[in-house]
């Protein structure tokens, strides 16, 4: 509550909470997706995005979940705050900066050429936990996720397997 705006949730006790971005968007042009997408990069699956509010993120941790992975998923949230603080202040760029360029793959980060303002480190390490416990790289980057969705491609078993 100290980083993001949350929505008004049970008086007592509730599974999941709702983080307002719409100000952030408003002050960064950084949208609910970039946070979601940028989770990735610190190890998490990207919430719940514009449901049931607009501008928001839903996040329901499971019961499965130990305490220590509930504060790392905290963690990322309040850097990912940082981050989107450089951001407004102009220390990062609004278009080339972490989280517009969200999730990073392995192999983004390890081609030859780097052409962002931010380091490689900034990109694919962005919490220390990362280097001990191990990474998650995500398979892709960034979609064209409207084009997806509207140019849907099947493939065959018989296709994939050759």
């Amino acid at each position: 509550k100290d980083h993001y705006p949350l929505y008004a949730t049970a008086p007592h006790c509730s599974h999941e909470f709702i983080i307002d971005i719409s100000e952030i968007r408003k002050a960064t042009g950084i949208v609910e997706e970039d946070i979601a997408k940028r989770l990735q990069d610190y190890g998490f699956h990207a919430p719940t995005m514009s449901w049931p509010v607009p501008h928001s993120l839903m996040i329901e941790p499971t019961e499965s979940e130990s305490k220590d992975e509930c504060d790392r998923l905290c963690d990322a949230f309040i850097a990912i705050k940082g981050e989107v603080d450089k951001i407004a202040s102009g220390e990062w760029d609004m278009n080339d900066n972490p989280l517009k360029n969200a999730p990073h793959t392995q192999a983004m980060v390890m081609a030859d050429e780097w052409s962002h303002a931010y380091s490689r480190q900034v990109a694919a390490f962005p919490a220390p936990w990362l280097k001990t416990r191990g990474k998650h790289w995500p398979t892709v980057g960034r979609i064209n996720n409207p084009y997806g969705d509207r140019n849907l491609q099947v493939t065959t078993l018989d296709e994939f397997v050759g």
